[in-house]
């Protein structure tokens, strides 16, 4: 990681003042640091995605975009692409994460979801080509999420057997969602990337990682948030509102099994960050979401028939992480 001095002396000539004290914030689950900028009666904050400054492209472009869109996204001040900095306009500390409440939480999922189904229409980003959320990228999250969270974190030493379950159900999975309409998806659409700003609106964050992908992505992200969770009445009611605001022609029933299905590729990829983040980068900030993650995976695989044997799967894994917790 760059040393902040470096950061310092950058912020120094893009700002015209000398540029001391830098307040660390709470950062996400990539190797980008976010510190808050007070100068006189203005504050700023400060991205340093030293480590990842690909990722600083793409922020800009998709901002620029998100912003022509009429959604609030945090303004680039000055940049330094080279070097992995940028300046941005404070969205204060109200994350939905911080905010929500039984009482508001359907007044702010009503913004959220308004907010993405703006999102979803942006099919074109100006100066950065959208990767595609592929069949064969979601298969390889998921023989990742085999990897680090069962076999390097629970430690499963996988039968034979096993092995080709898996695979199976891999397979069946990725098949299922790759036949949804594709969108612009934010891909870390949740309660954690979003702001409640003064101004009633939502600011979004984050959105660097974005791709082309399955409609309910990020919908489910939202409600089934690894961060925060609802009744799965409340869950199933908003899923269907959306469906009807973006008007989407096919059946409920269908809609909830894109939503639901979706959900495990998306819940297996949190639990391979999650778990990585620890066997990797000796983090265990991300240790107290894991159980929220596996029953999300237990209670939508037990409403399936032909999902039983993952299901059961499941059960073991998630018997297993009690344990290591």
């Amino acid at each position: 990681m760059t040393e902040t001095k470096e950061l310092q002396q950058w912020l120094t000539h893009a700002c015209q003042q000398d540029v001391k004290n830098l307040i660390p914030l709470a950062g996400d689950a990539s190797f980008r640091r976010y510190y808050r900028l007070q100068l006189a009666d203005q504050s700023f904050v400060v991205m340093d995605a030293s480590i990842e400054r690909a990722s600083c492209v793409p922020f800009i472009a998709i901002a620029n975009t998100l912003r022509s869109k009429g959604l609030s996204v945090p303004d680039i001040i000055a940049s330094d692409t080279e070097k992995g900095f940028l300046l941005l306009t404070d969205f204060g500390d109200s994350l939905f994460l911080k905010t929500l409440t039984k009482e508001n939480a359907a007044s702010l999922y009503d913004r959220a979801l308004k907010s993405l189904a703006v999102l979803q229409t942006c099919r074109e980003v100006p100066h950065w080509e959208m990767p595609y959320f592929s069949k064969e990228f979601m298969f390889k999250e998921l023989i990742l999420f085999k990897e680090w969270f069962l076999e390097r974190y629970l430690k499963f030493v996988l039968s034979s057997h096993e092995e080709k379950m898996l695979t199976t159900f891999f397979e069946k999975i990725v098949s299922s969602i790759a036949d949804q309409p594709y969108v612009f998806m934010h891909r870390d659409y949740h309660s954690a990337n979003l702001m409640v700003l003064p101004s009633n609106e939502v600011g979004v964050l984050d959105f660097q990682d974005a791709f082309i992908g399955p409609v309910t992505y990020d919908l489910v992200s939202l409600l089934r948030d690894c961060y925060i969770d609802w009744p799965n009445e409340m869950v199933t009611a908003l899923a269907l509102n959306y469906q009807n605001k973006i008007q989407l022609n096919v059946s409920q029933e269908e809609f909830l099994k894109w939503f639901d299905w979706m959900g495990l590729q998306r819940h297996m990829k949190t639990l391979l960050t999650f778990s990585r983040k620890y066997v990797r980068d000796q983090n265990s900030n991300y240790l107290n979401f894991i159980p929220r993650t596996l029953n999300y995976l237990l209670t939508v695989s037990a409403r399936y028939p032909e999902l039983k044997q993952l299901n059961s799967f499941f059960e073991k894994s998630n018997e297993v992480s009690k344990c290591a917790q």
